[in-house]
């Protein structure tokens, strides 16, 4: 992983150093409120409903192990004891005095991490696939890339104050998508190379969720790699003058290419792209330099093991390695994935003590690395298969080896009302509803691989949009009610759910969503999945089941 250079380290301190004075000279009435707000936002601090809110900067989602005790010790003496796992891998402190925050942070710098660009009108964390880099199938390893776009995307003066937040997104397999990648600001997609070069990119624009879903554009099917950086600074030097500043639900850049149109949006673009290719090019060497940074680890020469012994004698890491683990490209290994998502526990929560172990974990059998995912869990990339058995049984000991990744029960969830000062309503406990109905781990697998996100409001933390059943909150005279989408997903075939129509009751929620689930086994055909059926039926046998009444 990318490791800090001395000239890294001293931005960061100085940065701590900048923050802890700002902070100072606020609680001390010698900054306002206003004078205040952006000097927190640009170092990832929000003020949310009871109490601060820190979100921690986890590039691309890859951690040390080092890194992952650090943050445990954080949330032990500065916070609650727990920690969050955001849709865009970062990590989040719920309740940190506003006093602390500079001192988390020096906290922070000493492990190479940081919460700046966490929040603000800036571009925001570069996500990628969670198996970046060890899954067969990539036009080349995506890591580099964002560690380009990382640096070039910092402290960058001319984007600090862009008219709204901005995101942007790397992806390199062909076959699926993992990232999300046409549901951002900008995607980057990795394609074959042309002219001699080992692989260049496709730049897709103005996706994204919120309270105005969309679909991104391509607006240039091949870019070549050394002009990455002067094209996305061309995208946002557009997006920077053109960009509404006087009303923020129509700020985002995928309004301004709707307004535009995709084509004379791109044709801006390219006249600008013109002008600073040459100034901005980016050299062989460099990517090679990124490429140092991400080199293989030690891995052992092994051969892909037959478990079936193993699985006879016990079935529950059977059913563990079929749903949680994934195949790898290196013979004898398997990527894990430790599931985030049990009853009783707000979805992407990690307690300190959860932390230190799959810390403990990474070391014994990961190389000391680990990965947060976009769908709140933790993978554990390169684990050899001789030692699956063993890791399996920790986990199932510590509560997180429950196997249910990509079923109904993994469900993605913002943390809503609870904590939220924007949500309309909550989320937590809609999720741990519907993960109480449906305990029965054989019923989850006989509904085959389902996407069910929950949003407690329209800027859609928790992708509510692209889940195959998506849940929103809403505000209905002051009491909270649930809408409900279908048909959302966030591959390359991507599309946004169709709204099922009027909103329900909390307490309604468990037996709609049974009801839709009813109704999709009694139209599956064959093993089509909940996606493949509603694709082929629509939302009319669904609505008509769910408003029977």
């Amino acid at each position: 992983m990318y490791q800090y250079t001395a000239f890294d380290q001293e931005l960061i301190d100085q940065r701590v150093a900048q923050f802890r004075d700002q902070t100072r000279r606020y609680l001390a009435g010698e900054l306002s409120e206003d004078e205040y707000r952006p000097l927190r936002l640009q170092n990832g601090l929000y003020v949310q409903r009871y109490a601060p809110m820190l979100r921690v900067a986890v590039p691309y989602g890859l951690m040390s192990s080092r890194q992952l005790r650090q943050l445990a010790m954080l949330s032990r003496e500065y916070d609650r004891g727990y920690t969050h796992v955001s849709t865009r891998q970062n990590i989040q402190y719920n309740w940190p005095a506003l006093e602390d925050v500079p001192e988390m942070l020096a906290e922070l710098a000493k492990v190479q991490m940081h919460a700046i660009q966490t929040s603000g009108n800036c571009i925001r964390n570069t996500t990628t696939d969670q198996f970046a880099g060890v899954v067969a199938g990539e036009i080349a390893d995506p890591r580099p890339t964002c560690e380009i776009i990382r640096q070039w995307s910092t402290f960058h003066p001319e984007f600090a104050f862009l008219p709204r937040k901005f995101k942007i997104a790397v992806s390199a397999q062909p076959e699926t998508d993992r990232a999300a990648t046409a549901f951002h600001d900008i995607g980057v997609y990795l394609v074959p190379g042309q002219q001699g070069e080992p692989f260049g990119y496709r730049i897709l624009v103005g996706g994204g969720l919120g309270r105005t879903p969309m679909i991104g554009t391509v607006i240039r099917e091949y870019l070549p790699r050394t002009e990455l950086l002067a094209y996305l600074e061309a995208v946002l030097r557009v997006y920077n003058l053109h960009g509404r500043r006087d009303n923020k639900y129509k700020a985002r850049i995928k309004i301004l290419v709707k307004a535009m149109t995709p084509a004379v949006f791109a044709e801006r673009v390219e006249a600008e792209f013109v002008q600073i290719r040459d100034q901005l090019r980016i050299e062989d060497a460099l990517f090679d330099k990124m490429a140092d940074n991400f080199t293989p680890p030690a891995y052992e020469t092994l051969n892909d093991l037959d478990l079936q012994t193993a699985f006879g004698t016990t079935p529950a890491f059977e059913r563990w390695y079929r749903h949680n683990t994934y195949a790898h490209k290196v013979p004898g290994y398997r990527i894990v994935t430790i599931s985030l998502k049990r009853p009783g526990i707000a979805p992407g929560d990690m307690t300190d003590r959860e932390m230190e172990l799959i810390a403990d974990l990474a070391d014994r059998y990961s190389f000391g690395e680990m990965r947060t995912t976009h769908e709140q869990n933790v993978v554990l990339a390169d684990v050899a298969q001789h030692d699956l058995v063993e890791l399996w049984q920790q986990l199932e000991q510590a509560g997180l080896a429950r196997a249910h990744i990509g079923f109904l029960t993994d469900i993605v969830c913002c943390p809503g009302g609870d904590y939220c000062s924007l949500a309309n309503a909550k989320s937590i406990p809609i999720a741990e509803a519907i993960m109480r109905r449906f305990e029965d781990l054989d019923q989850v697998y006989a509904l085959g691989p389902l996407d069910l996100n929950i949003s407690g409001c329209m800027n859609a933390c928790g992708h509510h949009h692209v889940g195959h059943i998506g849940i929103l909150g809403v505000d209905k005279k002051g009491d909270e009610f649930y809408q409900v989408s279908l048909g959302g997903h966030s591959d390359h075939d991507g599309s946004l759910g169709d709204i099922l129509g009027p909103s329900f009751g909390a307490a309604d929620m468990p037996d709609v969503i049974e009801e839709i689930l009813n109704t999709y086994l009694d139209h599956r055909q064959a093993d089509e999945n909940f996606l493949q059926t509603y694709r082929r039926i629509g939302l009319a046998p669904f609505k008509e089941r769910v408003y029977a009444d």
